[in-house]
């Protein structure tokens, strides 16, 4: 057996500190609000285990754990999200379990579903249907990224005798791209597809989007009759600094009936046995600690910083273009050297910039600079740009 003997960590974690602040300042391309931070939670975090096992509606055997807490954070998100007194809900440690906790309850409910969704949809998606073993048709996109609803219904249409379950996006990776779930839900009434779960994938824009909605983009929350179950982010919008989210369902699933487990005193109804409690005290403190409003105008302040963003590019040649209600601003893939100083994530067609609440004007500014210089640089060595996204 290896001997690992005490070290002094204070420079590691010194160095770590520094390296990160500096990233930090120039990264504007993954969407993590940290204008939001937990000094005061610092004697709980350090020196309290929570354990939140099991389902959030009842305690179990254990004590050391914060489920009431996180009952109140279901039901804040599940407010602002309209859904209904029926809701049900839990703290995941991310959207893509509540999207695999959706896909699992609709596959315990119809064994024939096909799960429909975007080719914009989370990478994630293919993994989750694979790993549950449910077929997934991969639907095209329109030119602002969104879910081609008549590409769509065609693909229902040649699959009519099975239940479909759609993975609606709001707010997709690459362009902030928000479904039209209106317009899904209508097409599956036209042709009677009564057998069918609408799951929205709001890890991004579902909360921004319903605390702010914004003229021309439809309604992504349980105010559409058809909605089933959403999830949302913690780590994005709220600035809880760790990866968590929220799913809440319009009525209990399936899981929700379980017995309860005689080591833990709780039922199983979550994918993790074992879950923290203390990431359900920072979403708290985020949603109870700052208030609605507070958070209305975080979102407006996101817009405008990237209403700013997109004039600013296009004032020194940039096409970049910026859904109505989003924080993302994309645009052409940009020169190498600049990916190389900020963290600008691209493909093939686009790189995009999202201006979360601790991004600035200045951050811009010097960000377009930087973008002017390697544009210039590109010029005189007789590289092109590739074509971004049509504008919307």
């Amino acid at each position: 057996m290896t001997i690992i003997e005490p070290q002094d960590l204070g420079p590691l974690w010194e160095r770590l500190g520094h390296q990160f602040t500096d990233d930090g300042r120039q990264n504007i391309g993954f969407p993590g609000a940290t204008d939001i931070t937990f000094d005061d939670l610092a004697g709980l975090w350090a020196g309290t285990l929570l354990n939140n096992i099991g389902s959030p509606y009842d305690g179990g055997h254990g004590r050391n754990h914060t489920k009431g807490i996180e009952l109140q954070v279901v039901n804040m998100v599940a407010d602002i999200l309209s859904a209904p007194p029926s809701r049900w809900g839990y703290v995941t440690d991310g959207a893509t379990e509540g999207t695999e906790h959706a896909l699992l309850d609709a596959r315990r409910r119809f064994p024939d579903a096909v799960i429909y969704a975007s080719a914009a949809a989370h990478y994630m998606l293919a993994e989750l249907a694979e790993k549950l073993m449910m077929p997934l048709v991969v639907i095209g996109v329109d030119d602002g990224g969104r879910i081609d609803v008549a590409d769509l219904a065609g693909e229902l249409a040649r699959r009519r005798d099975r239940a479909a379950v759609i993975v609606a996006v709001a707010g997709t990776t690459m362009a902030e791209a928000v479904d039209d779930v209106p317009a899904i839900v209508a097409a599956c009434d036209r042709m009677s597809i009564n057998r069918r779960r609408i799951h929205v994938d709001g890890a991004l824009s579902g909360l921004p989007l319903a605390l702010v909605p914004a003229d021309g983009v439809p309604r992504v929350d349980f105010s559409v009759r058809g909605v089933t179950s959403a999830v949302v982010s913690g780590h994005k919008f709220l600035s809880t600094l760790e990866p968590c989210g929220v799913l809440v369902y319009r009525e209990p699933p399936l899981a929700a009936a379980a017995g309860r487990v005689s080591y833990t005193g709780t039922a199983s109804v979550t994918l993790a046995g074992s879950r923290s409690g203390h990431t359900t005290l920072k979403l708290y403190k985020s949603l109870a600690g700052l208030g609605t409003e507070a958070h209305r105008a975080r979102v407006r302040h996101c817009r405008d910083t990237a209403v700013y963003a997109c004039e600013r590019l296009r004032r020194v040649g940039v096409d970049a273009h910026r859904h109505p209600h989003a924080f993302t601003v994309y645009f052409p893939p940009p020169p190498p050297e600049l990916t190389q100083r900020w963290v600008v994530p691209a493909d093939d067609r686009c790189a995009h910039l999202i201006c979360m609440p601790q991004v600035t004007r200045s951050d811009i500014d010097r960000f377009v600079h930087d973008f002017e210089v390697a544009m210039g640089k590109r010029r005189l060595l007789g590289g092109r740009r590739k074509p971004a996204m049509a504008a919307t």
